[in-house]
C-alpha cells in the first residue's frame, strides 16, 4: 500500500484557468451556481452542475443534463479550453486560505484498495446522492471533481513534494473570488514520479475525508464497466478514481452546524428543562464552541452555552464520543424527536464556513433553533476509520475546498 496512478489530466489553458475553475457541484445549490455561470460560459460548473444550462425548472437529475454535461465538456477540449498533458503524470496542489496552507498530491486513487478497505471510509452515502454521482461519471466517462483523501504525515513525501515545488515554477497560481489560492506543479519527471510512488506504498492506509459519494460513485462505475468488458485486466482507467491526498497534520476541519424547524411541540421553557438534563446551559455573548463537549445553541434571539455533563457519553467509544453523537443522542433524539437525519426534513445543516451568523439568518428566515459544534479532528476521523465504524451524517466540514475544473481525468 499505496498504489497511485498518474495519468493524462486535461486541463485549463494558463490563461483560462481563473474562469474555469470552480467550486465542487455540493456546496451551491442551483440558483448560486446558475447566478456564477451568467457572466462566465468558461466555468466548470456547466460540466459539474449542468443543470445551469437549463432553465430553473428542469431536473437536474433528467438524462438531458447529464448529457448536456458531457457535451460541454468535449466542446471545452474541442475548443482547446481544456487541454490533455501528453504523458502520465502527477499533480501537487497546493491551497492557502488566510494563514492555513495544505499542499497534497492529485493522483489515480485505487479501487481495489478501496475495495479492500486501505482507502477507508467513514460515513454512509445517501442513496439518491450516490446514483446523481455515478451516473454523472458514467455519461461523461470521466472523473470531473477529486476525492479529498488524508493520510498520517509521511516526512519523506513531504519533503520531496517541498523539493519539487522550490525547484520548478507552478503551471496554475490563481486566486479565486472567495480569496482562497490554488497553485498546481505538473509532476512529469520520472525520476520523480517513481521516487513519489515508491514514498506512497510505504503508507499503510489513506481515508477518504471528502468526497465519499464520488468515490462510491467511481466505484460502482467500475463495476460496471468490468461487468461489460471481457478482456478486463485491472490496469484500464476506470480501476482508478481521481483524488487529492493531504498529510492529516495539514488538513482544517471546521464544525457541521445543525438547524432545526421546531421545538417538537415543546414549549421553550419545557424544552429547556429537558436539555438541562445532560448540558450544563447558560446564556453566552461568545457564540462559537470553545472545545470539544462544549457546543452553543441560538434560540428566540439568544444564544446559550451548553456544555455535556460527566456521563452523557462514553468514554473510549470512538463514535459515541465524537461531539455530533453526544448533541444527537442527548438532544437531537431524545428531546426533538429527531432520529433519522438522513431524510428528515426538519433538520438542516450548514458548514462551519458559513459562521454562526448564518444560524441566526435561518432561526430568522425558517428554522426554529440552531446549534454550534466543535470541529470533529482529523485523528478522530481516522480512530473511526481505523476501527471500522461509521460517523453520524454530516460530521466532518473541511475547508480550504478543492476546486473542480483544475484538473479532470478521462476514463
Amino acid at each position: 500500500m499505496s498504489y497511485i496512478q498518474p495519468f493524462k489530466g486535461i486541463r485549463p489553458r494558463p490563461e483560462l484557468v481563473r474562469k474555469v475553475a470552480s467550486p465542487p457541484y455540493d456546496v451551491l445549490n442551483s440558483r448560486e451556481a446558475k447566478d456564477l455561470v451568467k457572466q462566465n460560459p468558461h466555468s466548470y460548473l456547466r460540466v459539474v452542475k449542468a443543470e445551469v444550462n437549463f432553465d430553473f425548472d428542469i431536473n437536474a437529475h433528467s438524462e438531458e443534463v447529464y448529457r448536456k454535461g458531457a457535451e460541454v465538456l468535449q466542446g471545452f477540449i474541442r475548443d482547446e479550453v481544456l487541454i490533455q498533458d501528453p504523458s502520465p503524470c502527477f499533480y501537487i496542489y497546493e491551497i492557502t486560505m488566510g494563514s492555513h496552507s495544505q499542499r497534497g498530491l492529485m493522483f489515480g486513487a485505487s479501487l481495489d484498495e478501496y475495495e479492500n478497505g486501505l482507502i477507508k471510509k467513514h460515513e454512509f452515502t445517501m442513496r439518491e446522492k450516490e446514483d446523481d454521482r455515478a451516473h454523472h461519471v458514467a455519461v461523461l466517462n470521466a472523473n470531473t471533481g477529486p476525492v479529498m483523501l488524508s493520510y498520517h504525515a509521511d516526512k519523506d513525501i513531504d519533503e520531496h513534494l517541498g523539493i519539487i515545488c522550490a525547484s520548478t515554477e507552478p503551471t496554475y497560481d490563481l486566486t479565486a473570488d472567495d480569496g482562497i489560492k490554488h497553485v498546481l506543479w505538473v509532476v512529469s519527471n520520472p525520476e520523480d514520479m517513481e521516487r513519489i510512488q515508491k514514498n506512497f506504498r510505504n503508507l499503510e492506509a489513506m481515508y477518504v475525508a471528502d468526497g465519499h459519494h464520488r468515490s462510491a460513485a467511481a466505484f460502482r462505475v467500475r463495476s460496471a464497466k468490468r461487468e461489460k468488458n471481457s478482456s478486463h485486466t485491472g490496469d484500464e482507467l476506470y480501476n482508478y478514481f481521481l483524488a487529492v491526498a493531504f498529510p492529516g497534520n495539514q488538513q482544517q476541519t471546521l464544525g457541521y452546524f445543525r438547524t432545526v424547524k421546531d421545538l417538537a411541540g415543546l414549549s421553550p421553557e419545557k424544552f429547556m428543562n429537558k436539555i438541562s438534563l445532560n448540558f450544563e446551559v447558560s446564556e453566552t455573548t461568545d457564540p462559537t464552541p470553545e472545545k470539544p463537549r462544549h457546543f452553543t445553541m441560538y434560540l428566540d434571539g439568544k444564544w446559550y452555552s451548553l456544555l455535556a455533563k460527566e456521563g452523557s457519553f462514553p468514554a473510549g467509544d470512538p463514535v459515541l464520543s465524537l461531539d455530533v453523537s453526544i448533541l444527537h443522542k442527548n438532544l437531537l433524539e431524545p428531546v426533538l424527536n429527531l432520529f433519522d437525519i438522513r431524510t428528515n426534513d426538519r433538520i438542516d445543516f450548514i458548514g462551519g464556513i458559513r459562521g454562526t451568523g448564518e444560524l441566526e439568518k435561518r432561526c430568522n428566515e425558517d428554522m426554529r433553533v440552531a446549534f454550534a459544534l466543535y470541529p470533529t479532528s482529523i485523528n478522530e476521523l481516522m480512530t473511526v476509520a481505523d476501527s471500522g465504524e461509521v460517523m453520524p451524517a454530516k460530521s466532518t466540514w473541511f475547508e480550504p475546498k478543492l476546486r473542480s475544473g483544475i484538473v479532470t481525468r478521462s476514463l
